[in-house]
């Protein structure tokens, strides 16, 4: 089987929320028209990004299926499922209605720090246990632990449908040894906006980016540009939009993003305890940023 290639510029989904706590479905819609009218070139549903961790099964599976009916199949769809308990992460696989999704994104065990064999395992019986193509997702900031290149390359090896590494842990070196070795059909995606036009030039062939949520267009652009060799141009599109970037990130993800979507009014600016949205310093800092794009 021919698995598709994830390259390019992945949007990683907030979940847009009503004041009252209930997902906002119409804003979701908008925000899908929005990233891809920006030019995204595939979604990716239910990863860090969207709150997963706060919403009830039900709702992971309204949430999926109605970005899947949104994107009205324009770009390909990616659906976040991974866990810690590799058992649970099998019946979820049963029990998702996965139709319209075109790959699974699937992190590493967080919190009991599996030894690289333990987490050669966990993929293992994921990828045994599913025909859809699998994105790794090393992100050890988050996870506590570190899928290191040897074992990731190790997976792609051994399973056909291990076809791509969302690689967040900003260490360039790690990331130089990932793309040296790695078999030739296997593809590193970023998963750090604020490295991504590095790890481009290092031999990245995309991101699933956050920024993308609301940044589309400079995203799209940026690693579009990178992608053919155009450095000199995607970097002046790069620092134009890091210090908006960075604001992003400042206070937590995605608290930075769904402020910025309010100013362009494409959702309003609630989040789910634990996180809680931007102060109001940090939300003058990004109204005076957003004046300069």
């Amino acid at each position: 089987m021919a698995y598709q290639q994830f390259k390019g510029t992945g949007v990683a989904l907030i979940t847009p929320f009503q004041q009252d706590g209930k997902v906002d479905f119409p804003a979701l819609g908008s925000l899908v028209s929005h990233v891809i009218k920006g030019g995204v070139d595939f979604l990716v549903a239910l990863g860090t990004t969207a709150e997963t961790p706060t919403l009830s099964a039900a709702e992971k599976q309204e949430v999926l299926s109605a970005i899947v009916k949104y994107n009205e199949r324009k770009v390909p769809v990616v659906c976040g499922l991974g866990g810690n308990n590799t058992a649970e992460v099998l019946q979820n696989l049963k029990d998702f209605d996965l139709k319209g999704v075109d790959a699974l994104l699937s992190v590493t065990p967080y919190y009991n720090k599996p030894s690289q064999e333990g987490l050669y395992q966990h993929f293992k019986a994921i990828a045994e246990a599913t025909n859809k193509p699998i994105i790794l997702y090393n992100v050890p900031g988050r996870t506590g632990g570190n899928l290191l290149p040897a074992t990731a390359i190790r997976l792609a090896k051994d399973f056909k449908n291990i076809v791509a590494i969302k690689e967040a842990s900003g260490n360039l070196v790690q990331c130089m040894e990932l793309i040296q070795d790695k078999p030739d059909n296997f593809t590193v995606l970023s998963g750090d906006d604020n490295l991504a036009l590095a790890q481009m030039a290092i031999g990245m062939e995309g991101i699933i980016s956050v920024a993308a949520n609301c940044f589309t267009k400079e995203m799209t652009d940026i690693i579009n540009l990178a992608i053919v060799g155009k450095f000199d141009k995607a970097r002046r599109t790069f620092y134009k939009i890091l210090p908006g970037i960075d604001l992003l990130f400042a206070e937590g993800n995605p608290a930075g993003v769904k402020c910025v979507l309010k100013h362009m009014n494409l959702c309003q600016q609630h989040l789910r305890l634990p996180l809680v949205p931007v102060s109001e310093g940090t939300e003058k800092k990004i109204i005076e940023f957003l004046k300069t794009l």
